[in-house]
């Protein structure tokens, strides 16, 4: 009989364990990492940097990622849908790839997009707990979390997501 206790708590324990576990799965802070980007324009910028009162989106990407680079051309025949969302798009690489990447996409066009490389902080990939790319964080006006998709949406999601915001 001692013994039927005893697995009963060791049961319970385990329990406790595996829900534990499984409430620090990976979950997205409902705020914006606290970056800093070398930008395309070879200055620092912060979350303090954003305007007010404005949606942001994040992007984590890396400017040689396939997902990466099919996200941007899938948004680019609908580029409008995003001109009132500041989008800002952190890496770890090298800055002439950020440029490169900024440049091949024709992302100069809109002004609302920012590129920039946390170096080799990463500080952002620690803050979201990335494992791959690209990954996007959609804020409100406010600053609050409306969604974040650890894999490339539909873009008609992404959008609808934007429009929320």
């Amino acid at each position: 009989m001692p013994y039927i206790k005893e697995m009963k708590r060791l049961i319970f324990v385990f329990t406790l364990l595996i829900a534990a576990g499984c409430s620090n799965a990976q979950t997205t802070p409902p705020v914006i990492a606290p970056y800093k980007i070398l930008t395309t324009k070879d200055v620092y910028t912060t979350p303090a940097d954003l305007k007010k009162d404005k949606p942001v989106m994040l992007i984590y990407f890396a400017p040689d990622c396939a997902h990466c680079q099919k996200l941007i051309n899938d948004m680019k025949p609908v580029m409008k849908s995003f001109k009132d969302i500041q989008v800002v798009m952190i890496t770890f690489t090298d800055i002439k790839m950020v440029k490169s990447f900024q440049n091949d996409y024709g992302l100069t066009a809109w002004p609302n997009f920012t590129l920039g490389t946390e170096g080799y902080t990463y500080t952002v990939q620690k803050y979201y707990q990335l494992k791959h790319t690209p990954y996007i964080a959609i804020y409100d006006h406010k600053g609050k979390l409306v969604q974040a998709y650890e894999k490339v949406p539909e873009i008609k999601d992404l959008i609808a997501t934007v429009k929320k915001a």
